[in-house]
C-alpha cells in the first residue's frame, strides 16, 4: 500500500469535517428569571420555628413543554420567538421564582416536593397557563392557576394569578425581561396568598 491510498481517505474525511454538524445551531444567548425577592446568603430557617410550604413544579401544556417562547398570534395559533431560547423549562424556572419569592416574604421554610417527606406543611401545586407573548396587545404573559393546601386539614384552595407586562418588540431581550417581570408580579401574589 502506498502512501497516497492511506492519505486519500484521510484527506476526504478532513474535508468532511466543515459540513458535519450536531444539532441545531445555538442561540446568541439563553433566557432565565431572577427573583427581585430572596433569602440572604447566609441565612438559616428551621421548621422547628418556622412554617413550612411544599412548592411543586406546575403543570404545563405541550405548548410550554419546551424550551421555545410561545407567542400566541390568535385564538387558535401559535408561533415562537426567533433566537429566544429558555435554560432550563419554564415549569421549574418559575416554581424556583415562586419558591425564592414566597421564602423572602413570608419566613417559611420552603421545601420542593423531593425534601417533603418528613414536614411538608403547606402545599402549593397548580398549572401555568401562560408563560409567553400575546402578540394582539404586545404584552408578556404569566398566567398561573394555583391550588394550595394550608397545614390545617385537607381543603384545597385555587385562584388565578395573571400578570400582563408591554413589550416594545417581539423579540428575545424585550420579551424575557417582560416575562420576567410579570412571572415576579405573580410570585409576589402568590406568596402574599400563601402568607395570609
Amino acid at each position: 500500500m502506498n502512501k497516497l491510498s492511506i492519505l486519500l481517505p484521510v484527506a476526504a474525511a478532513l474535508s468532511l469535517g466543515g459540513c458535519i454538524t450536531f444539532g441545531a445551531k445555538p442561540p446568541p444567548s439563553l433566557l432565565t428569571l431572577e427573583s427581585v425577592s430572596s433569602v440572604p446568603a447566609g441565612e438559616t430557617r428551621s421548621s422547628a420555628n418556622a412554617q413550612t410550604i411544599t412548592i411543586a413544579v406546575p403543570a404545563v401544556s405541550q405548548a410550554l413543554a419546551t424550551t421555545r417562547v410561545p407567542v400566541q398570534s390568535s385564538n387558535t395559533s401559535l408561533a415562537y420567538v426567533k433566537d429566544a431560547i429558555w435554560v432550563e423549562l419554564p415549569a421549574p424556572l418559575f416554581a424556583r421564582l415562586t419558591a425564592d419569592t414566597v421564602a423572602a416574604k413570608t419566613g417559611r421554610v420552603v421545601l420542593s416536593t423531593a425534601q417533603s417527606f418528613s414536614d411538608p406543611g403547606a402545599r402549593l401545586s397548580g398549572e401555568l397557563r401562560n408563560f409567553g407573548v400575546d402578540a394582539a396587545t404586545s404584552e408578556a404573559v404569566v398566567t398561573f392557576d394555583a391550588a394550595l393546601i394550608r397545614t390545617n386539614g385537607n381543603v384545597v384552595e385555587k385562584r388565578r394569578f395573571e400578570a400582563r407586562v408591554r413589550v416594545d418588540t417581539i423579540t428575545a431581550g424585550p420579551v424575557a425581561r417582560g416575562i420576567n417581570q410579570a412571572a415576579n408580579q405573580v410570585a409576589a401574589e402568590v406568596a402574599d396568598w400563601v402568607g395570609k
